[in-house]
This record gives structure tokens, C-alpha cells and sequence, in this order.
């Protein structure tokens, strides 16, 4: 059983995805609660189906999770002062998003192998005022075991009233920041592009469930 304990007031707006609507949020909370609820709902409705292959919780995360994560952003972190982002080809960096977030892709995929049918309580706030970068904590509770703690990051764009995930932080360690500890120094003596490579080809590997 799911159970969700957010602030539930906000404005909303919907804007089409790939043929998709994807609902806005002007409120993290509400936004965290619907996407927290329908990826833990789904992953417990499903459990059979991820029994069977651990695939098809990389499909559960692109469907209820990649919508809401801003990984443009994620990328431009990871990248960070490693090149002169001016010097970079449009292109070059649109590829690297793409590798990058079907990365994380499986990087989530496999910290959400530990869920199966637990509790999740989203711990609520003060919806932020000026801020632009907040961390929303979660802890998945399992009877007879310790808590897991699982904290989003979420950001705004410059003029923009809408949220987005751009980090993840299981138990204390950060997807984001491990990944950028991976791959700064190859994007540094190897490039965007072949870094980019690389990506595609770990991507395809298949979901493990993280040490």
C-alpha cells in the first residue's frame, strides 16, 4: 500500500510530448506526490512483469519518470567546466543529453529494484518562494527492516514556474554526482563525442541492482 503526505494545492498547467500531455506543476510537492505515486504503484502492480526481466523497470522509468527529469541540465552538470561549452557543436551536445539521460535511465532502473510493495512517505515542506534548486526527502518503509531514504533534487529554469528532477540521492549517495566522478575525467581526455559512444554502448547493458 502506497501512502503519499504532501501539500496538495497548486496551479498546473499541460503541455504536449510527444504525443503525450505531460501535466506541469507549479507546487514540487504535488508534482513529487503524482509522479512518487504512479512509479511506486506501478512498480508494485508490476512485479511479476520485473520478475520475470528487470527490463521492464527501464520501460516503467522512461513512461512515469523521464517526463518530469530535466536532463539537459544533468548533462550540462556532468559536463561542467570539463570543456568550453562554446566550443562544443550543438549537436555534439544534444547527442551527449540523449546518451546521457538513457544512462540514468538504468542507473534509476536499478535503484528502484530494492522497491517491491513497500510504504512511501514523501516528507512534507514549505512549498520554496525564491528558491530554484530544492531536495525533496522520501523514506520507503519495509516493516522489520530499516528505512531507505530516497531524496529528489528538483530545479526551475530561469523565468519558469514549473519543476523538474534532476537528481536522485539513495541512502546519501548521489546518481548525479557518481556519475559525473565517472565521467569527467574521460570526457576530459577522450571528448564529448566519444564519451557519448560509450554511453550508448552501457545503456544497452542490462539492469543490475546496484552494490
Amino acid at each position: 500500500m502506497l501512502t503519499i503526505a504532501v501539500p496538495v494545492t497548486a496551479l498546473s498547467s499541460e503541455t504536449a510530448t510527444d504525443s503525450q500531455a505531460v501535466q506541469q506543476y507549479t507546487d514540487p510537492f504535488k508534482m513529487m506526490e503524482v509522479v512518487a505515486d504512479k512509479t511506486f504503484q506501478r512498480i508494485a502492480n508490476d512485479q511479476k512483469l520485473i520478475a520475470d526481466n528487470k527490463e521492464h523497470l527501464r520501460l516503467i522509468v522512461n513512461e512515469e519518470l523521464v517526463p518530469y527529469i530535466d536532463s539537459r541540465y544533468a548533462a550540462l552538470t556532468v559536463i561542467g567546466r570539463t570543456v568550453n561549452l562554446r566550443d562544443l557543436p550543438r549537436e555534439e551536445f544534444d547527442n551527449f543529453v540523449v546518451a546521457f539521460q538513457d544512462y540514468m535511465v538504468a542507473s534509476y532502473a536499478g535503484a528502484l529494484t530494492y522497491y517491491t510493495d513497500q510504504k512511501v512517505i514523501i516528507q512534507p515542506a514549505r512549498p520554496p518562494e525564491n528558491e530554484s534548486i530544492i531536495t525533496i526527502k522520501t523514506r520507503v518503509i519495509d516493516p522489520g527492516k530499516p528505512d531507505i531514504t530516497i531524496d529528489f533534487k528538483l530545479r526551475r529554469n530561469r523565468g519558469s514556474e514549473h519543476w523538474l528532477v534532476f537528481d536522485m540521492v539513495a541512502e546519501g549517495i548521489s546518481l548525479l554526482d557518481s556519475k559525473r566522478a565517472e565521467l569527467s575525467n574521460l570526457i576530459r581526455q577522450q571528448g564529448v563525442a566519444r564519451v557519448t559512444e560509450l554511453l550508448v554502448e552501457k545503456s544497452k547493458e542490462p539492469i543490475k541492482v546496484p552494490e
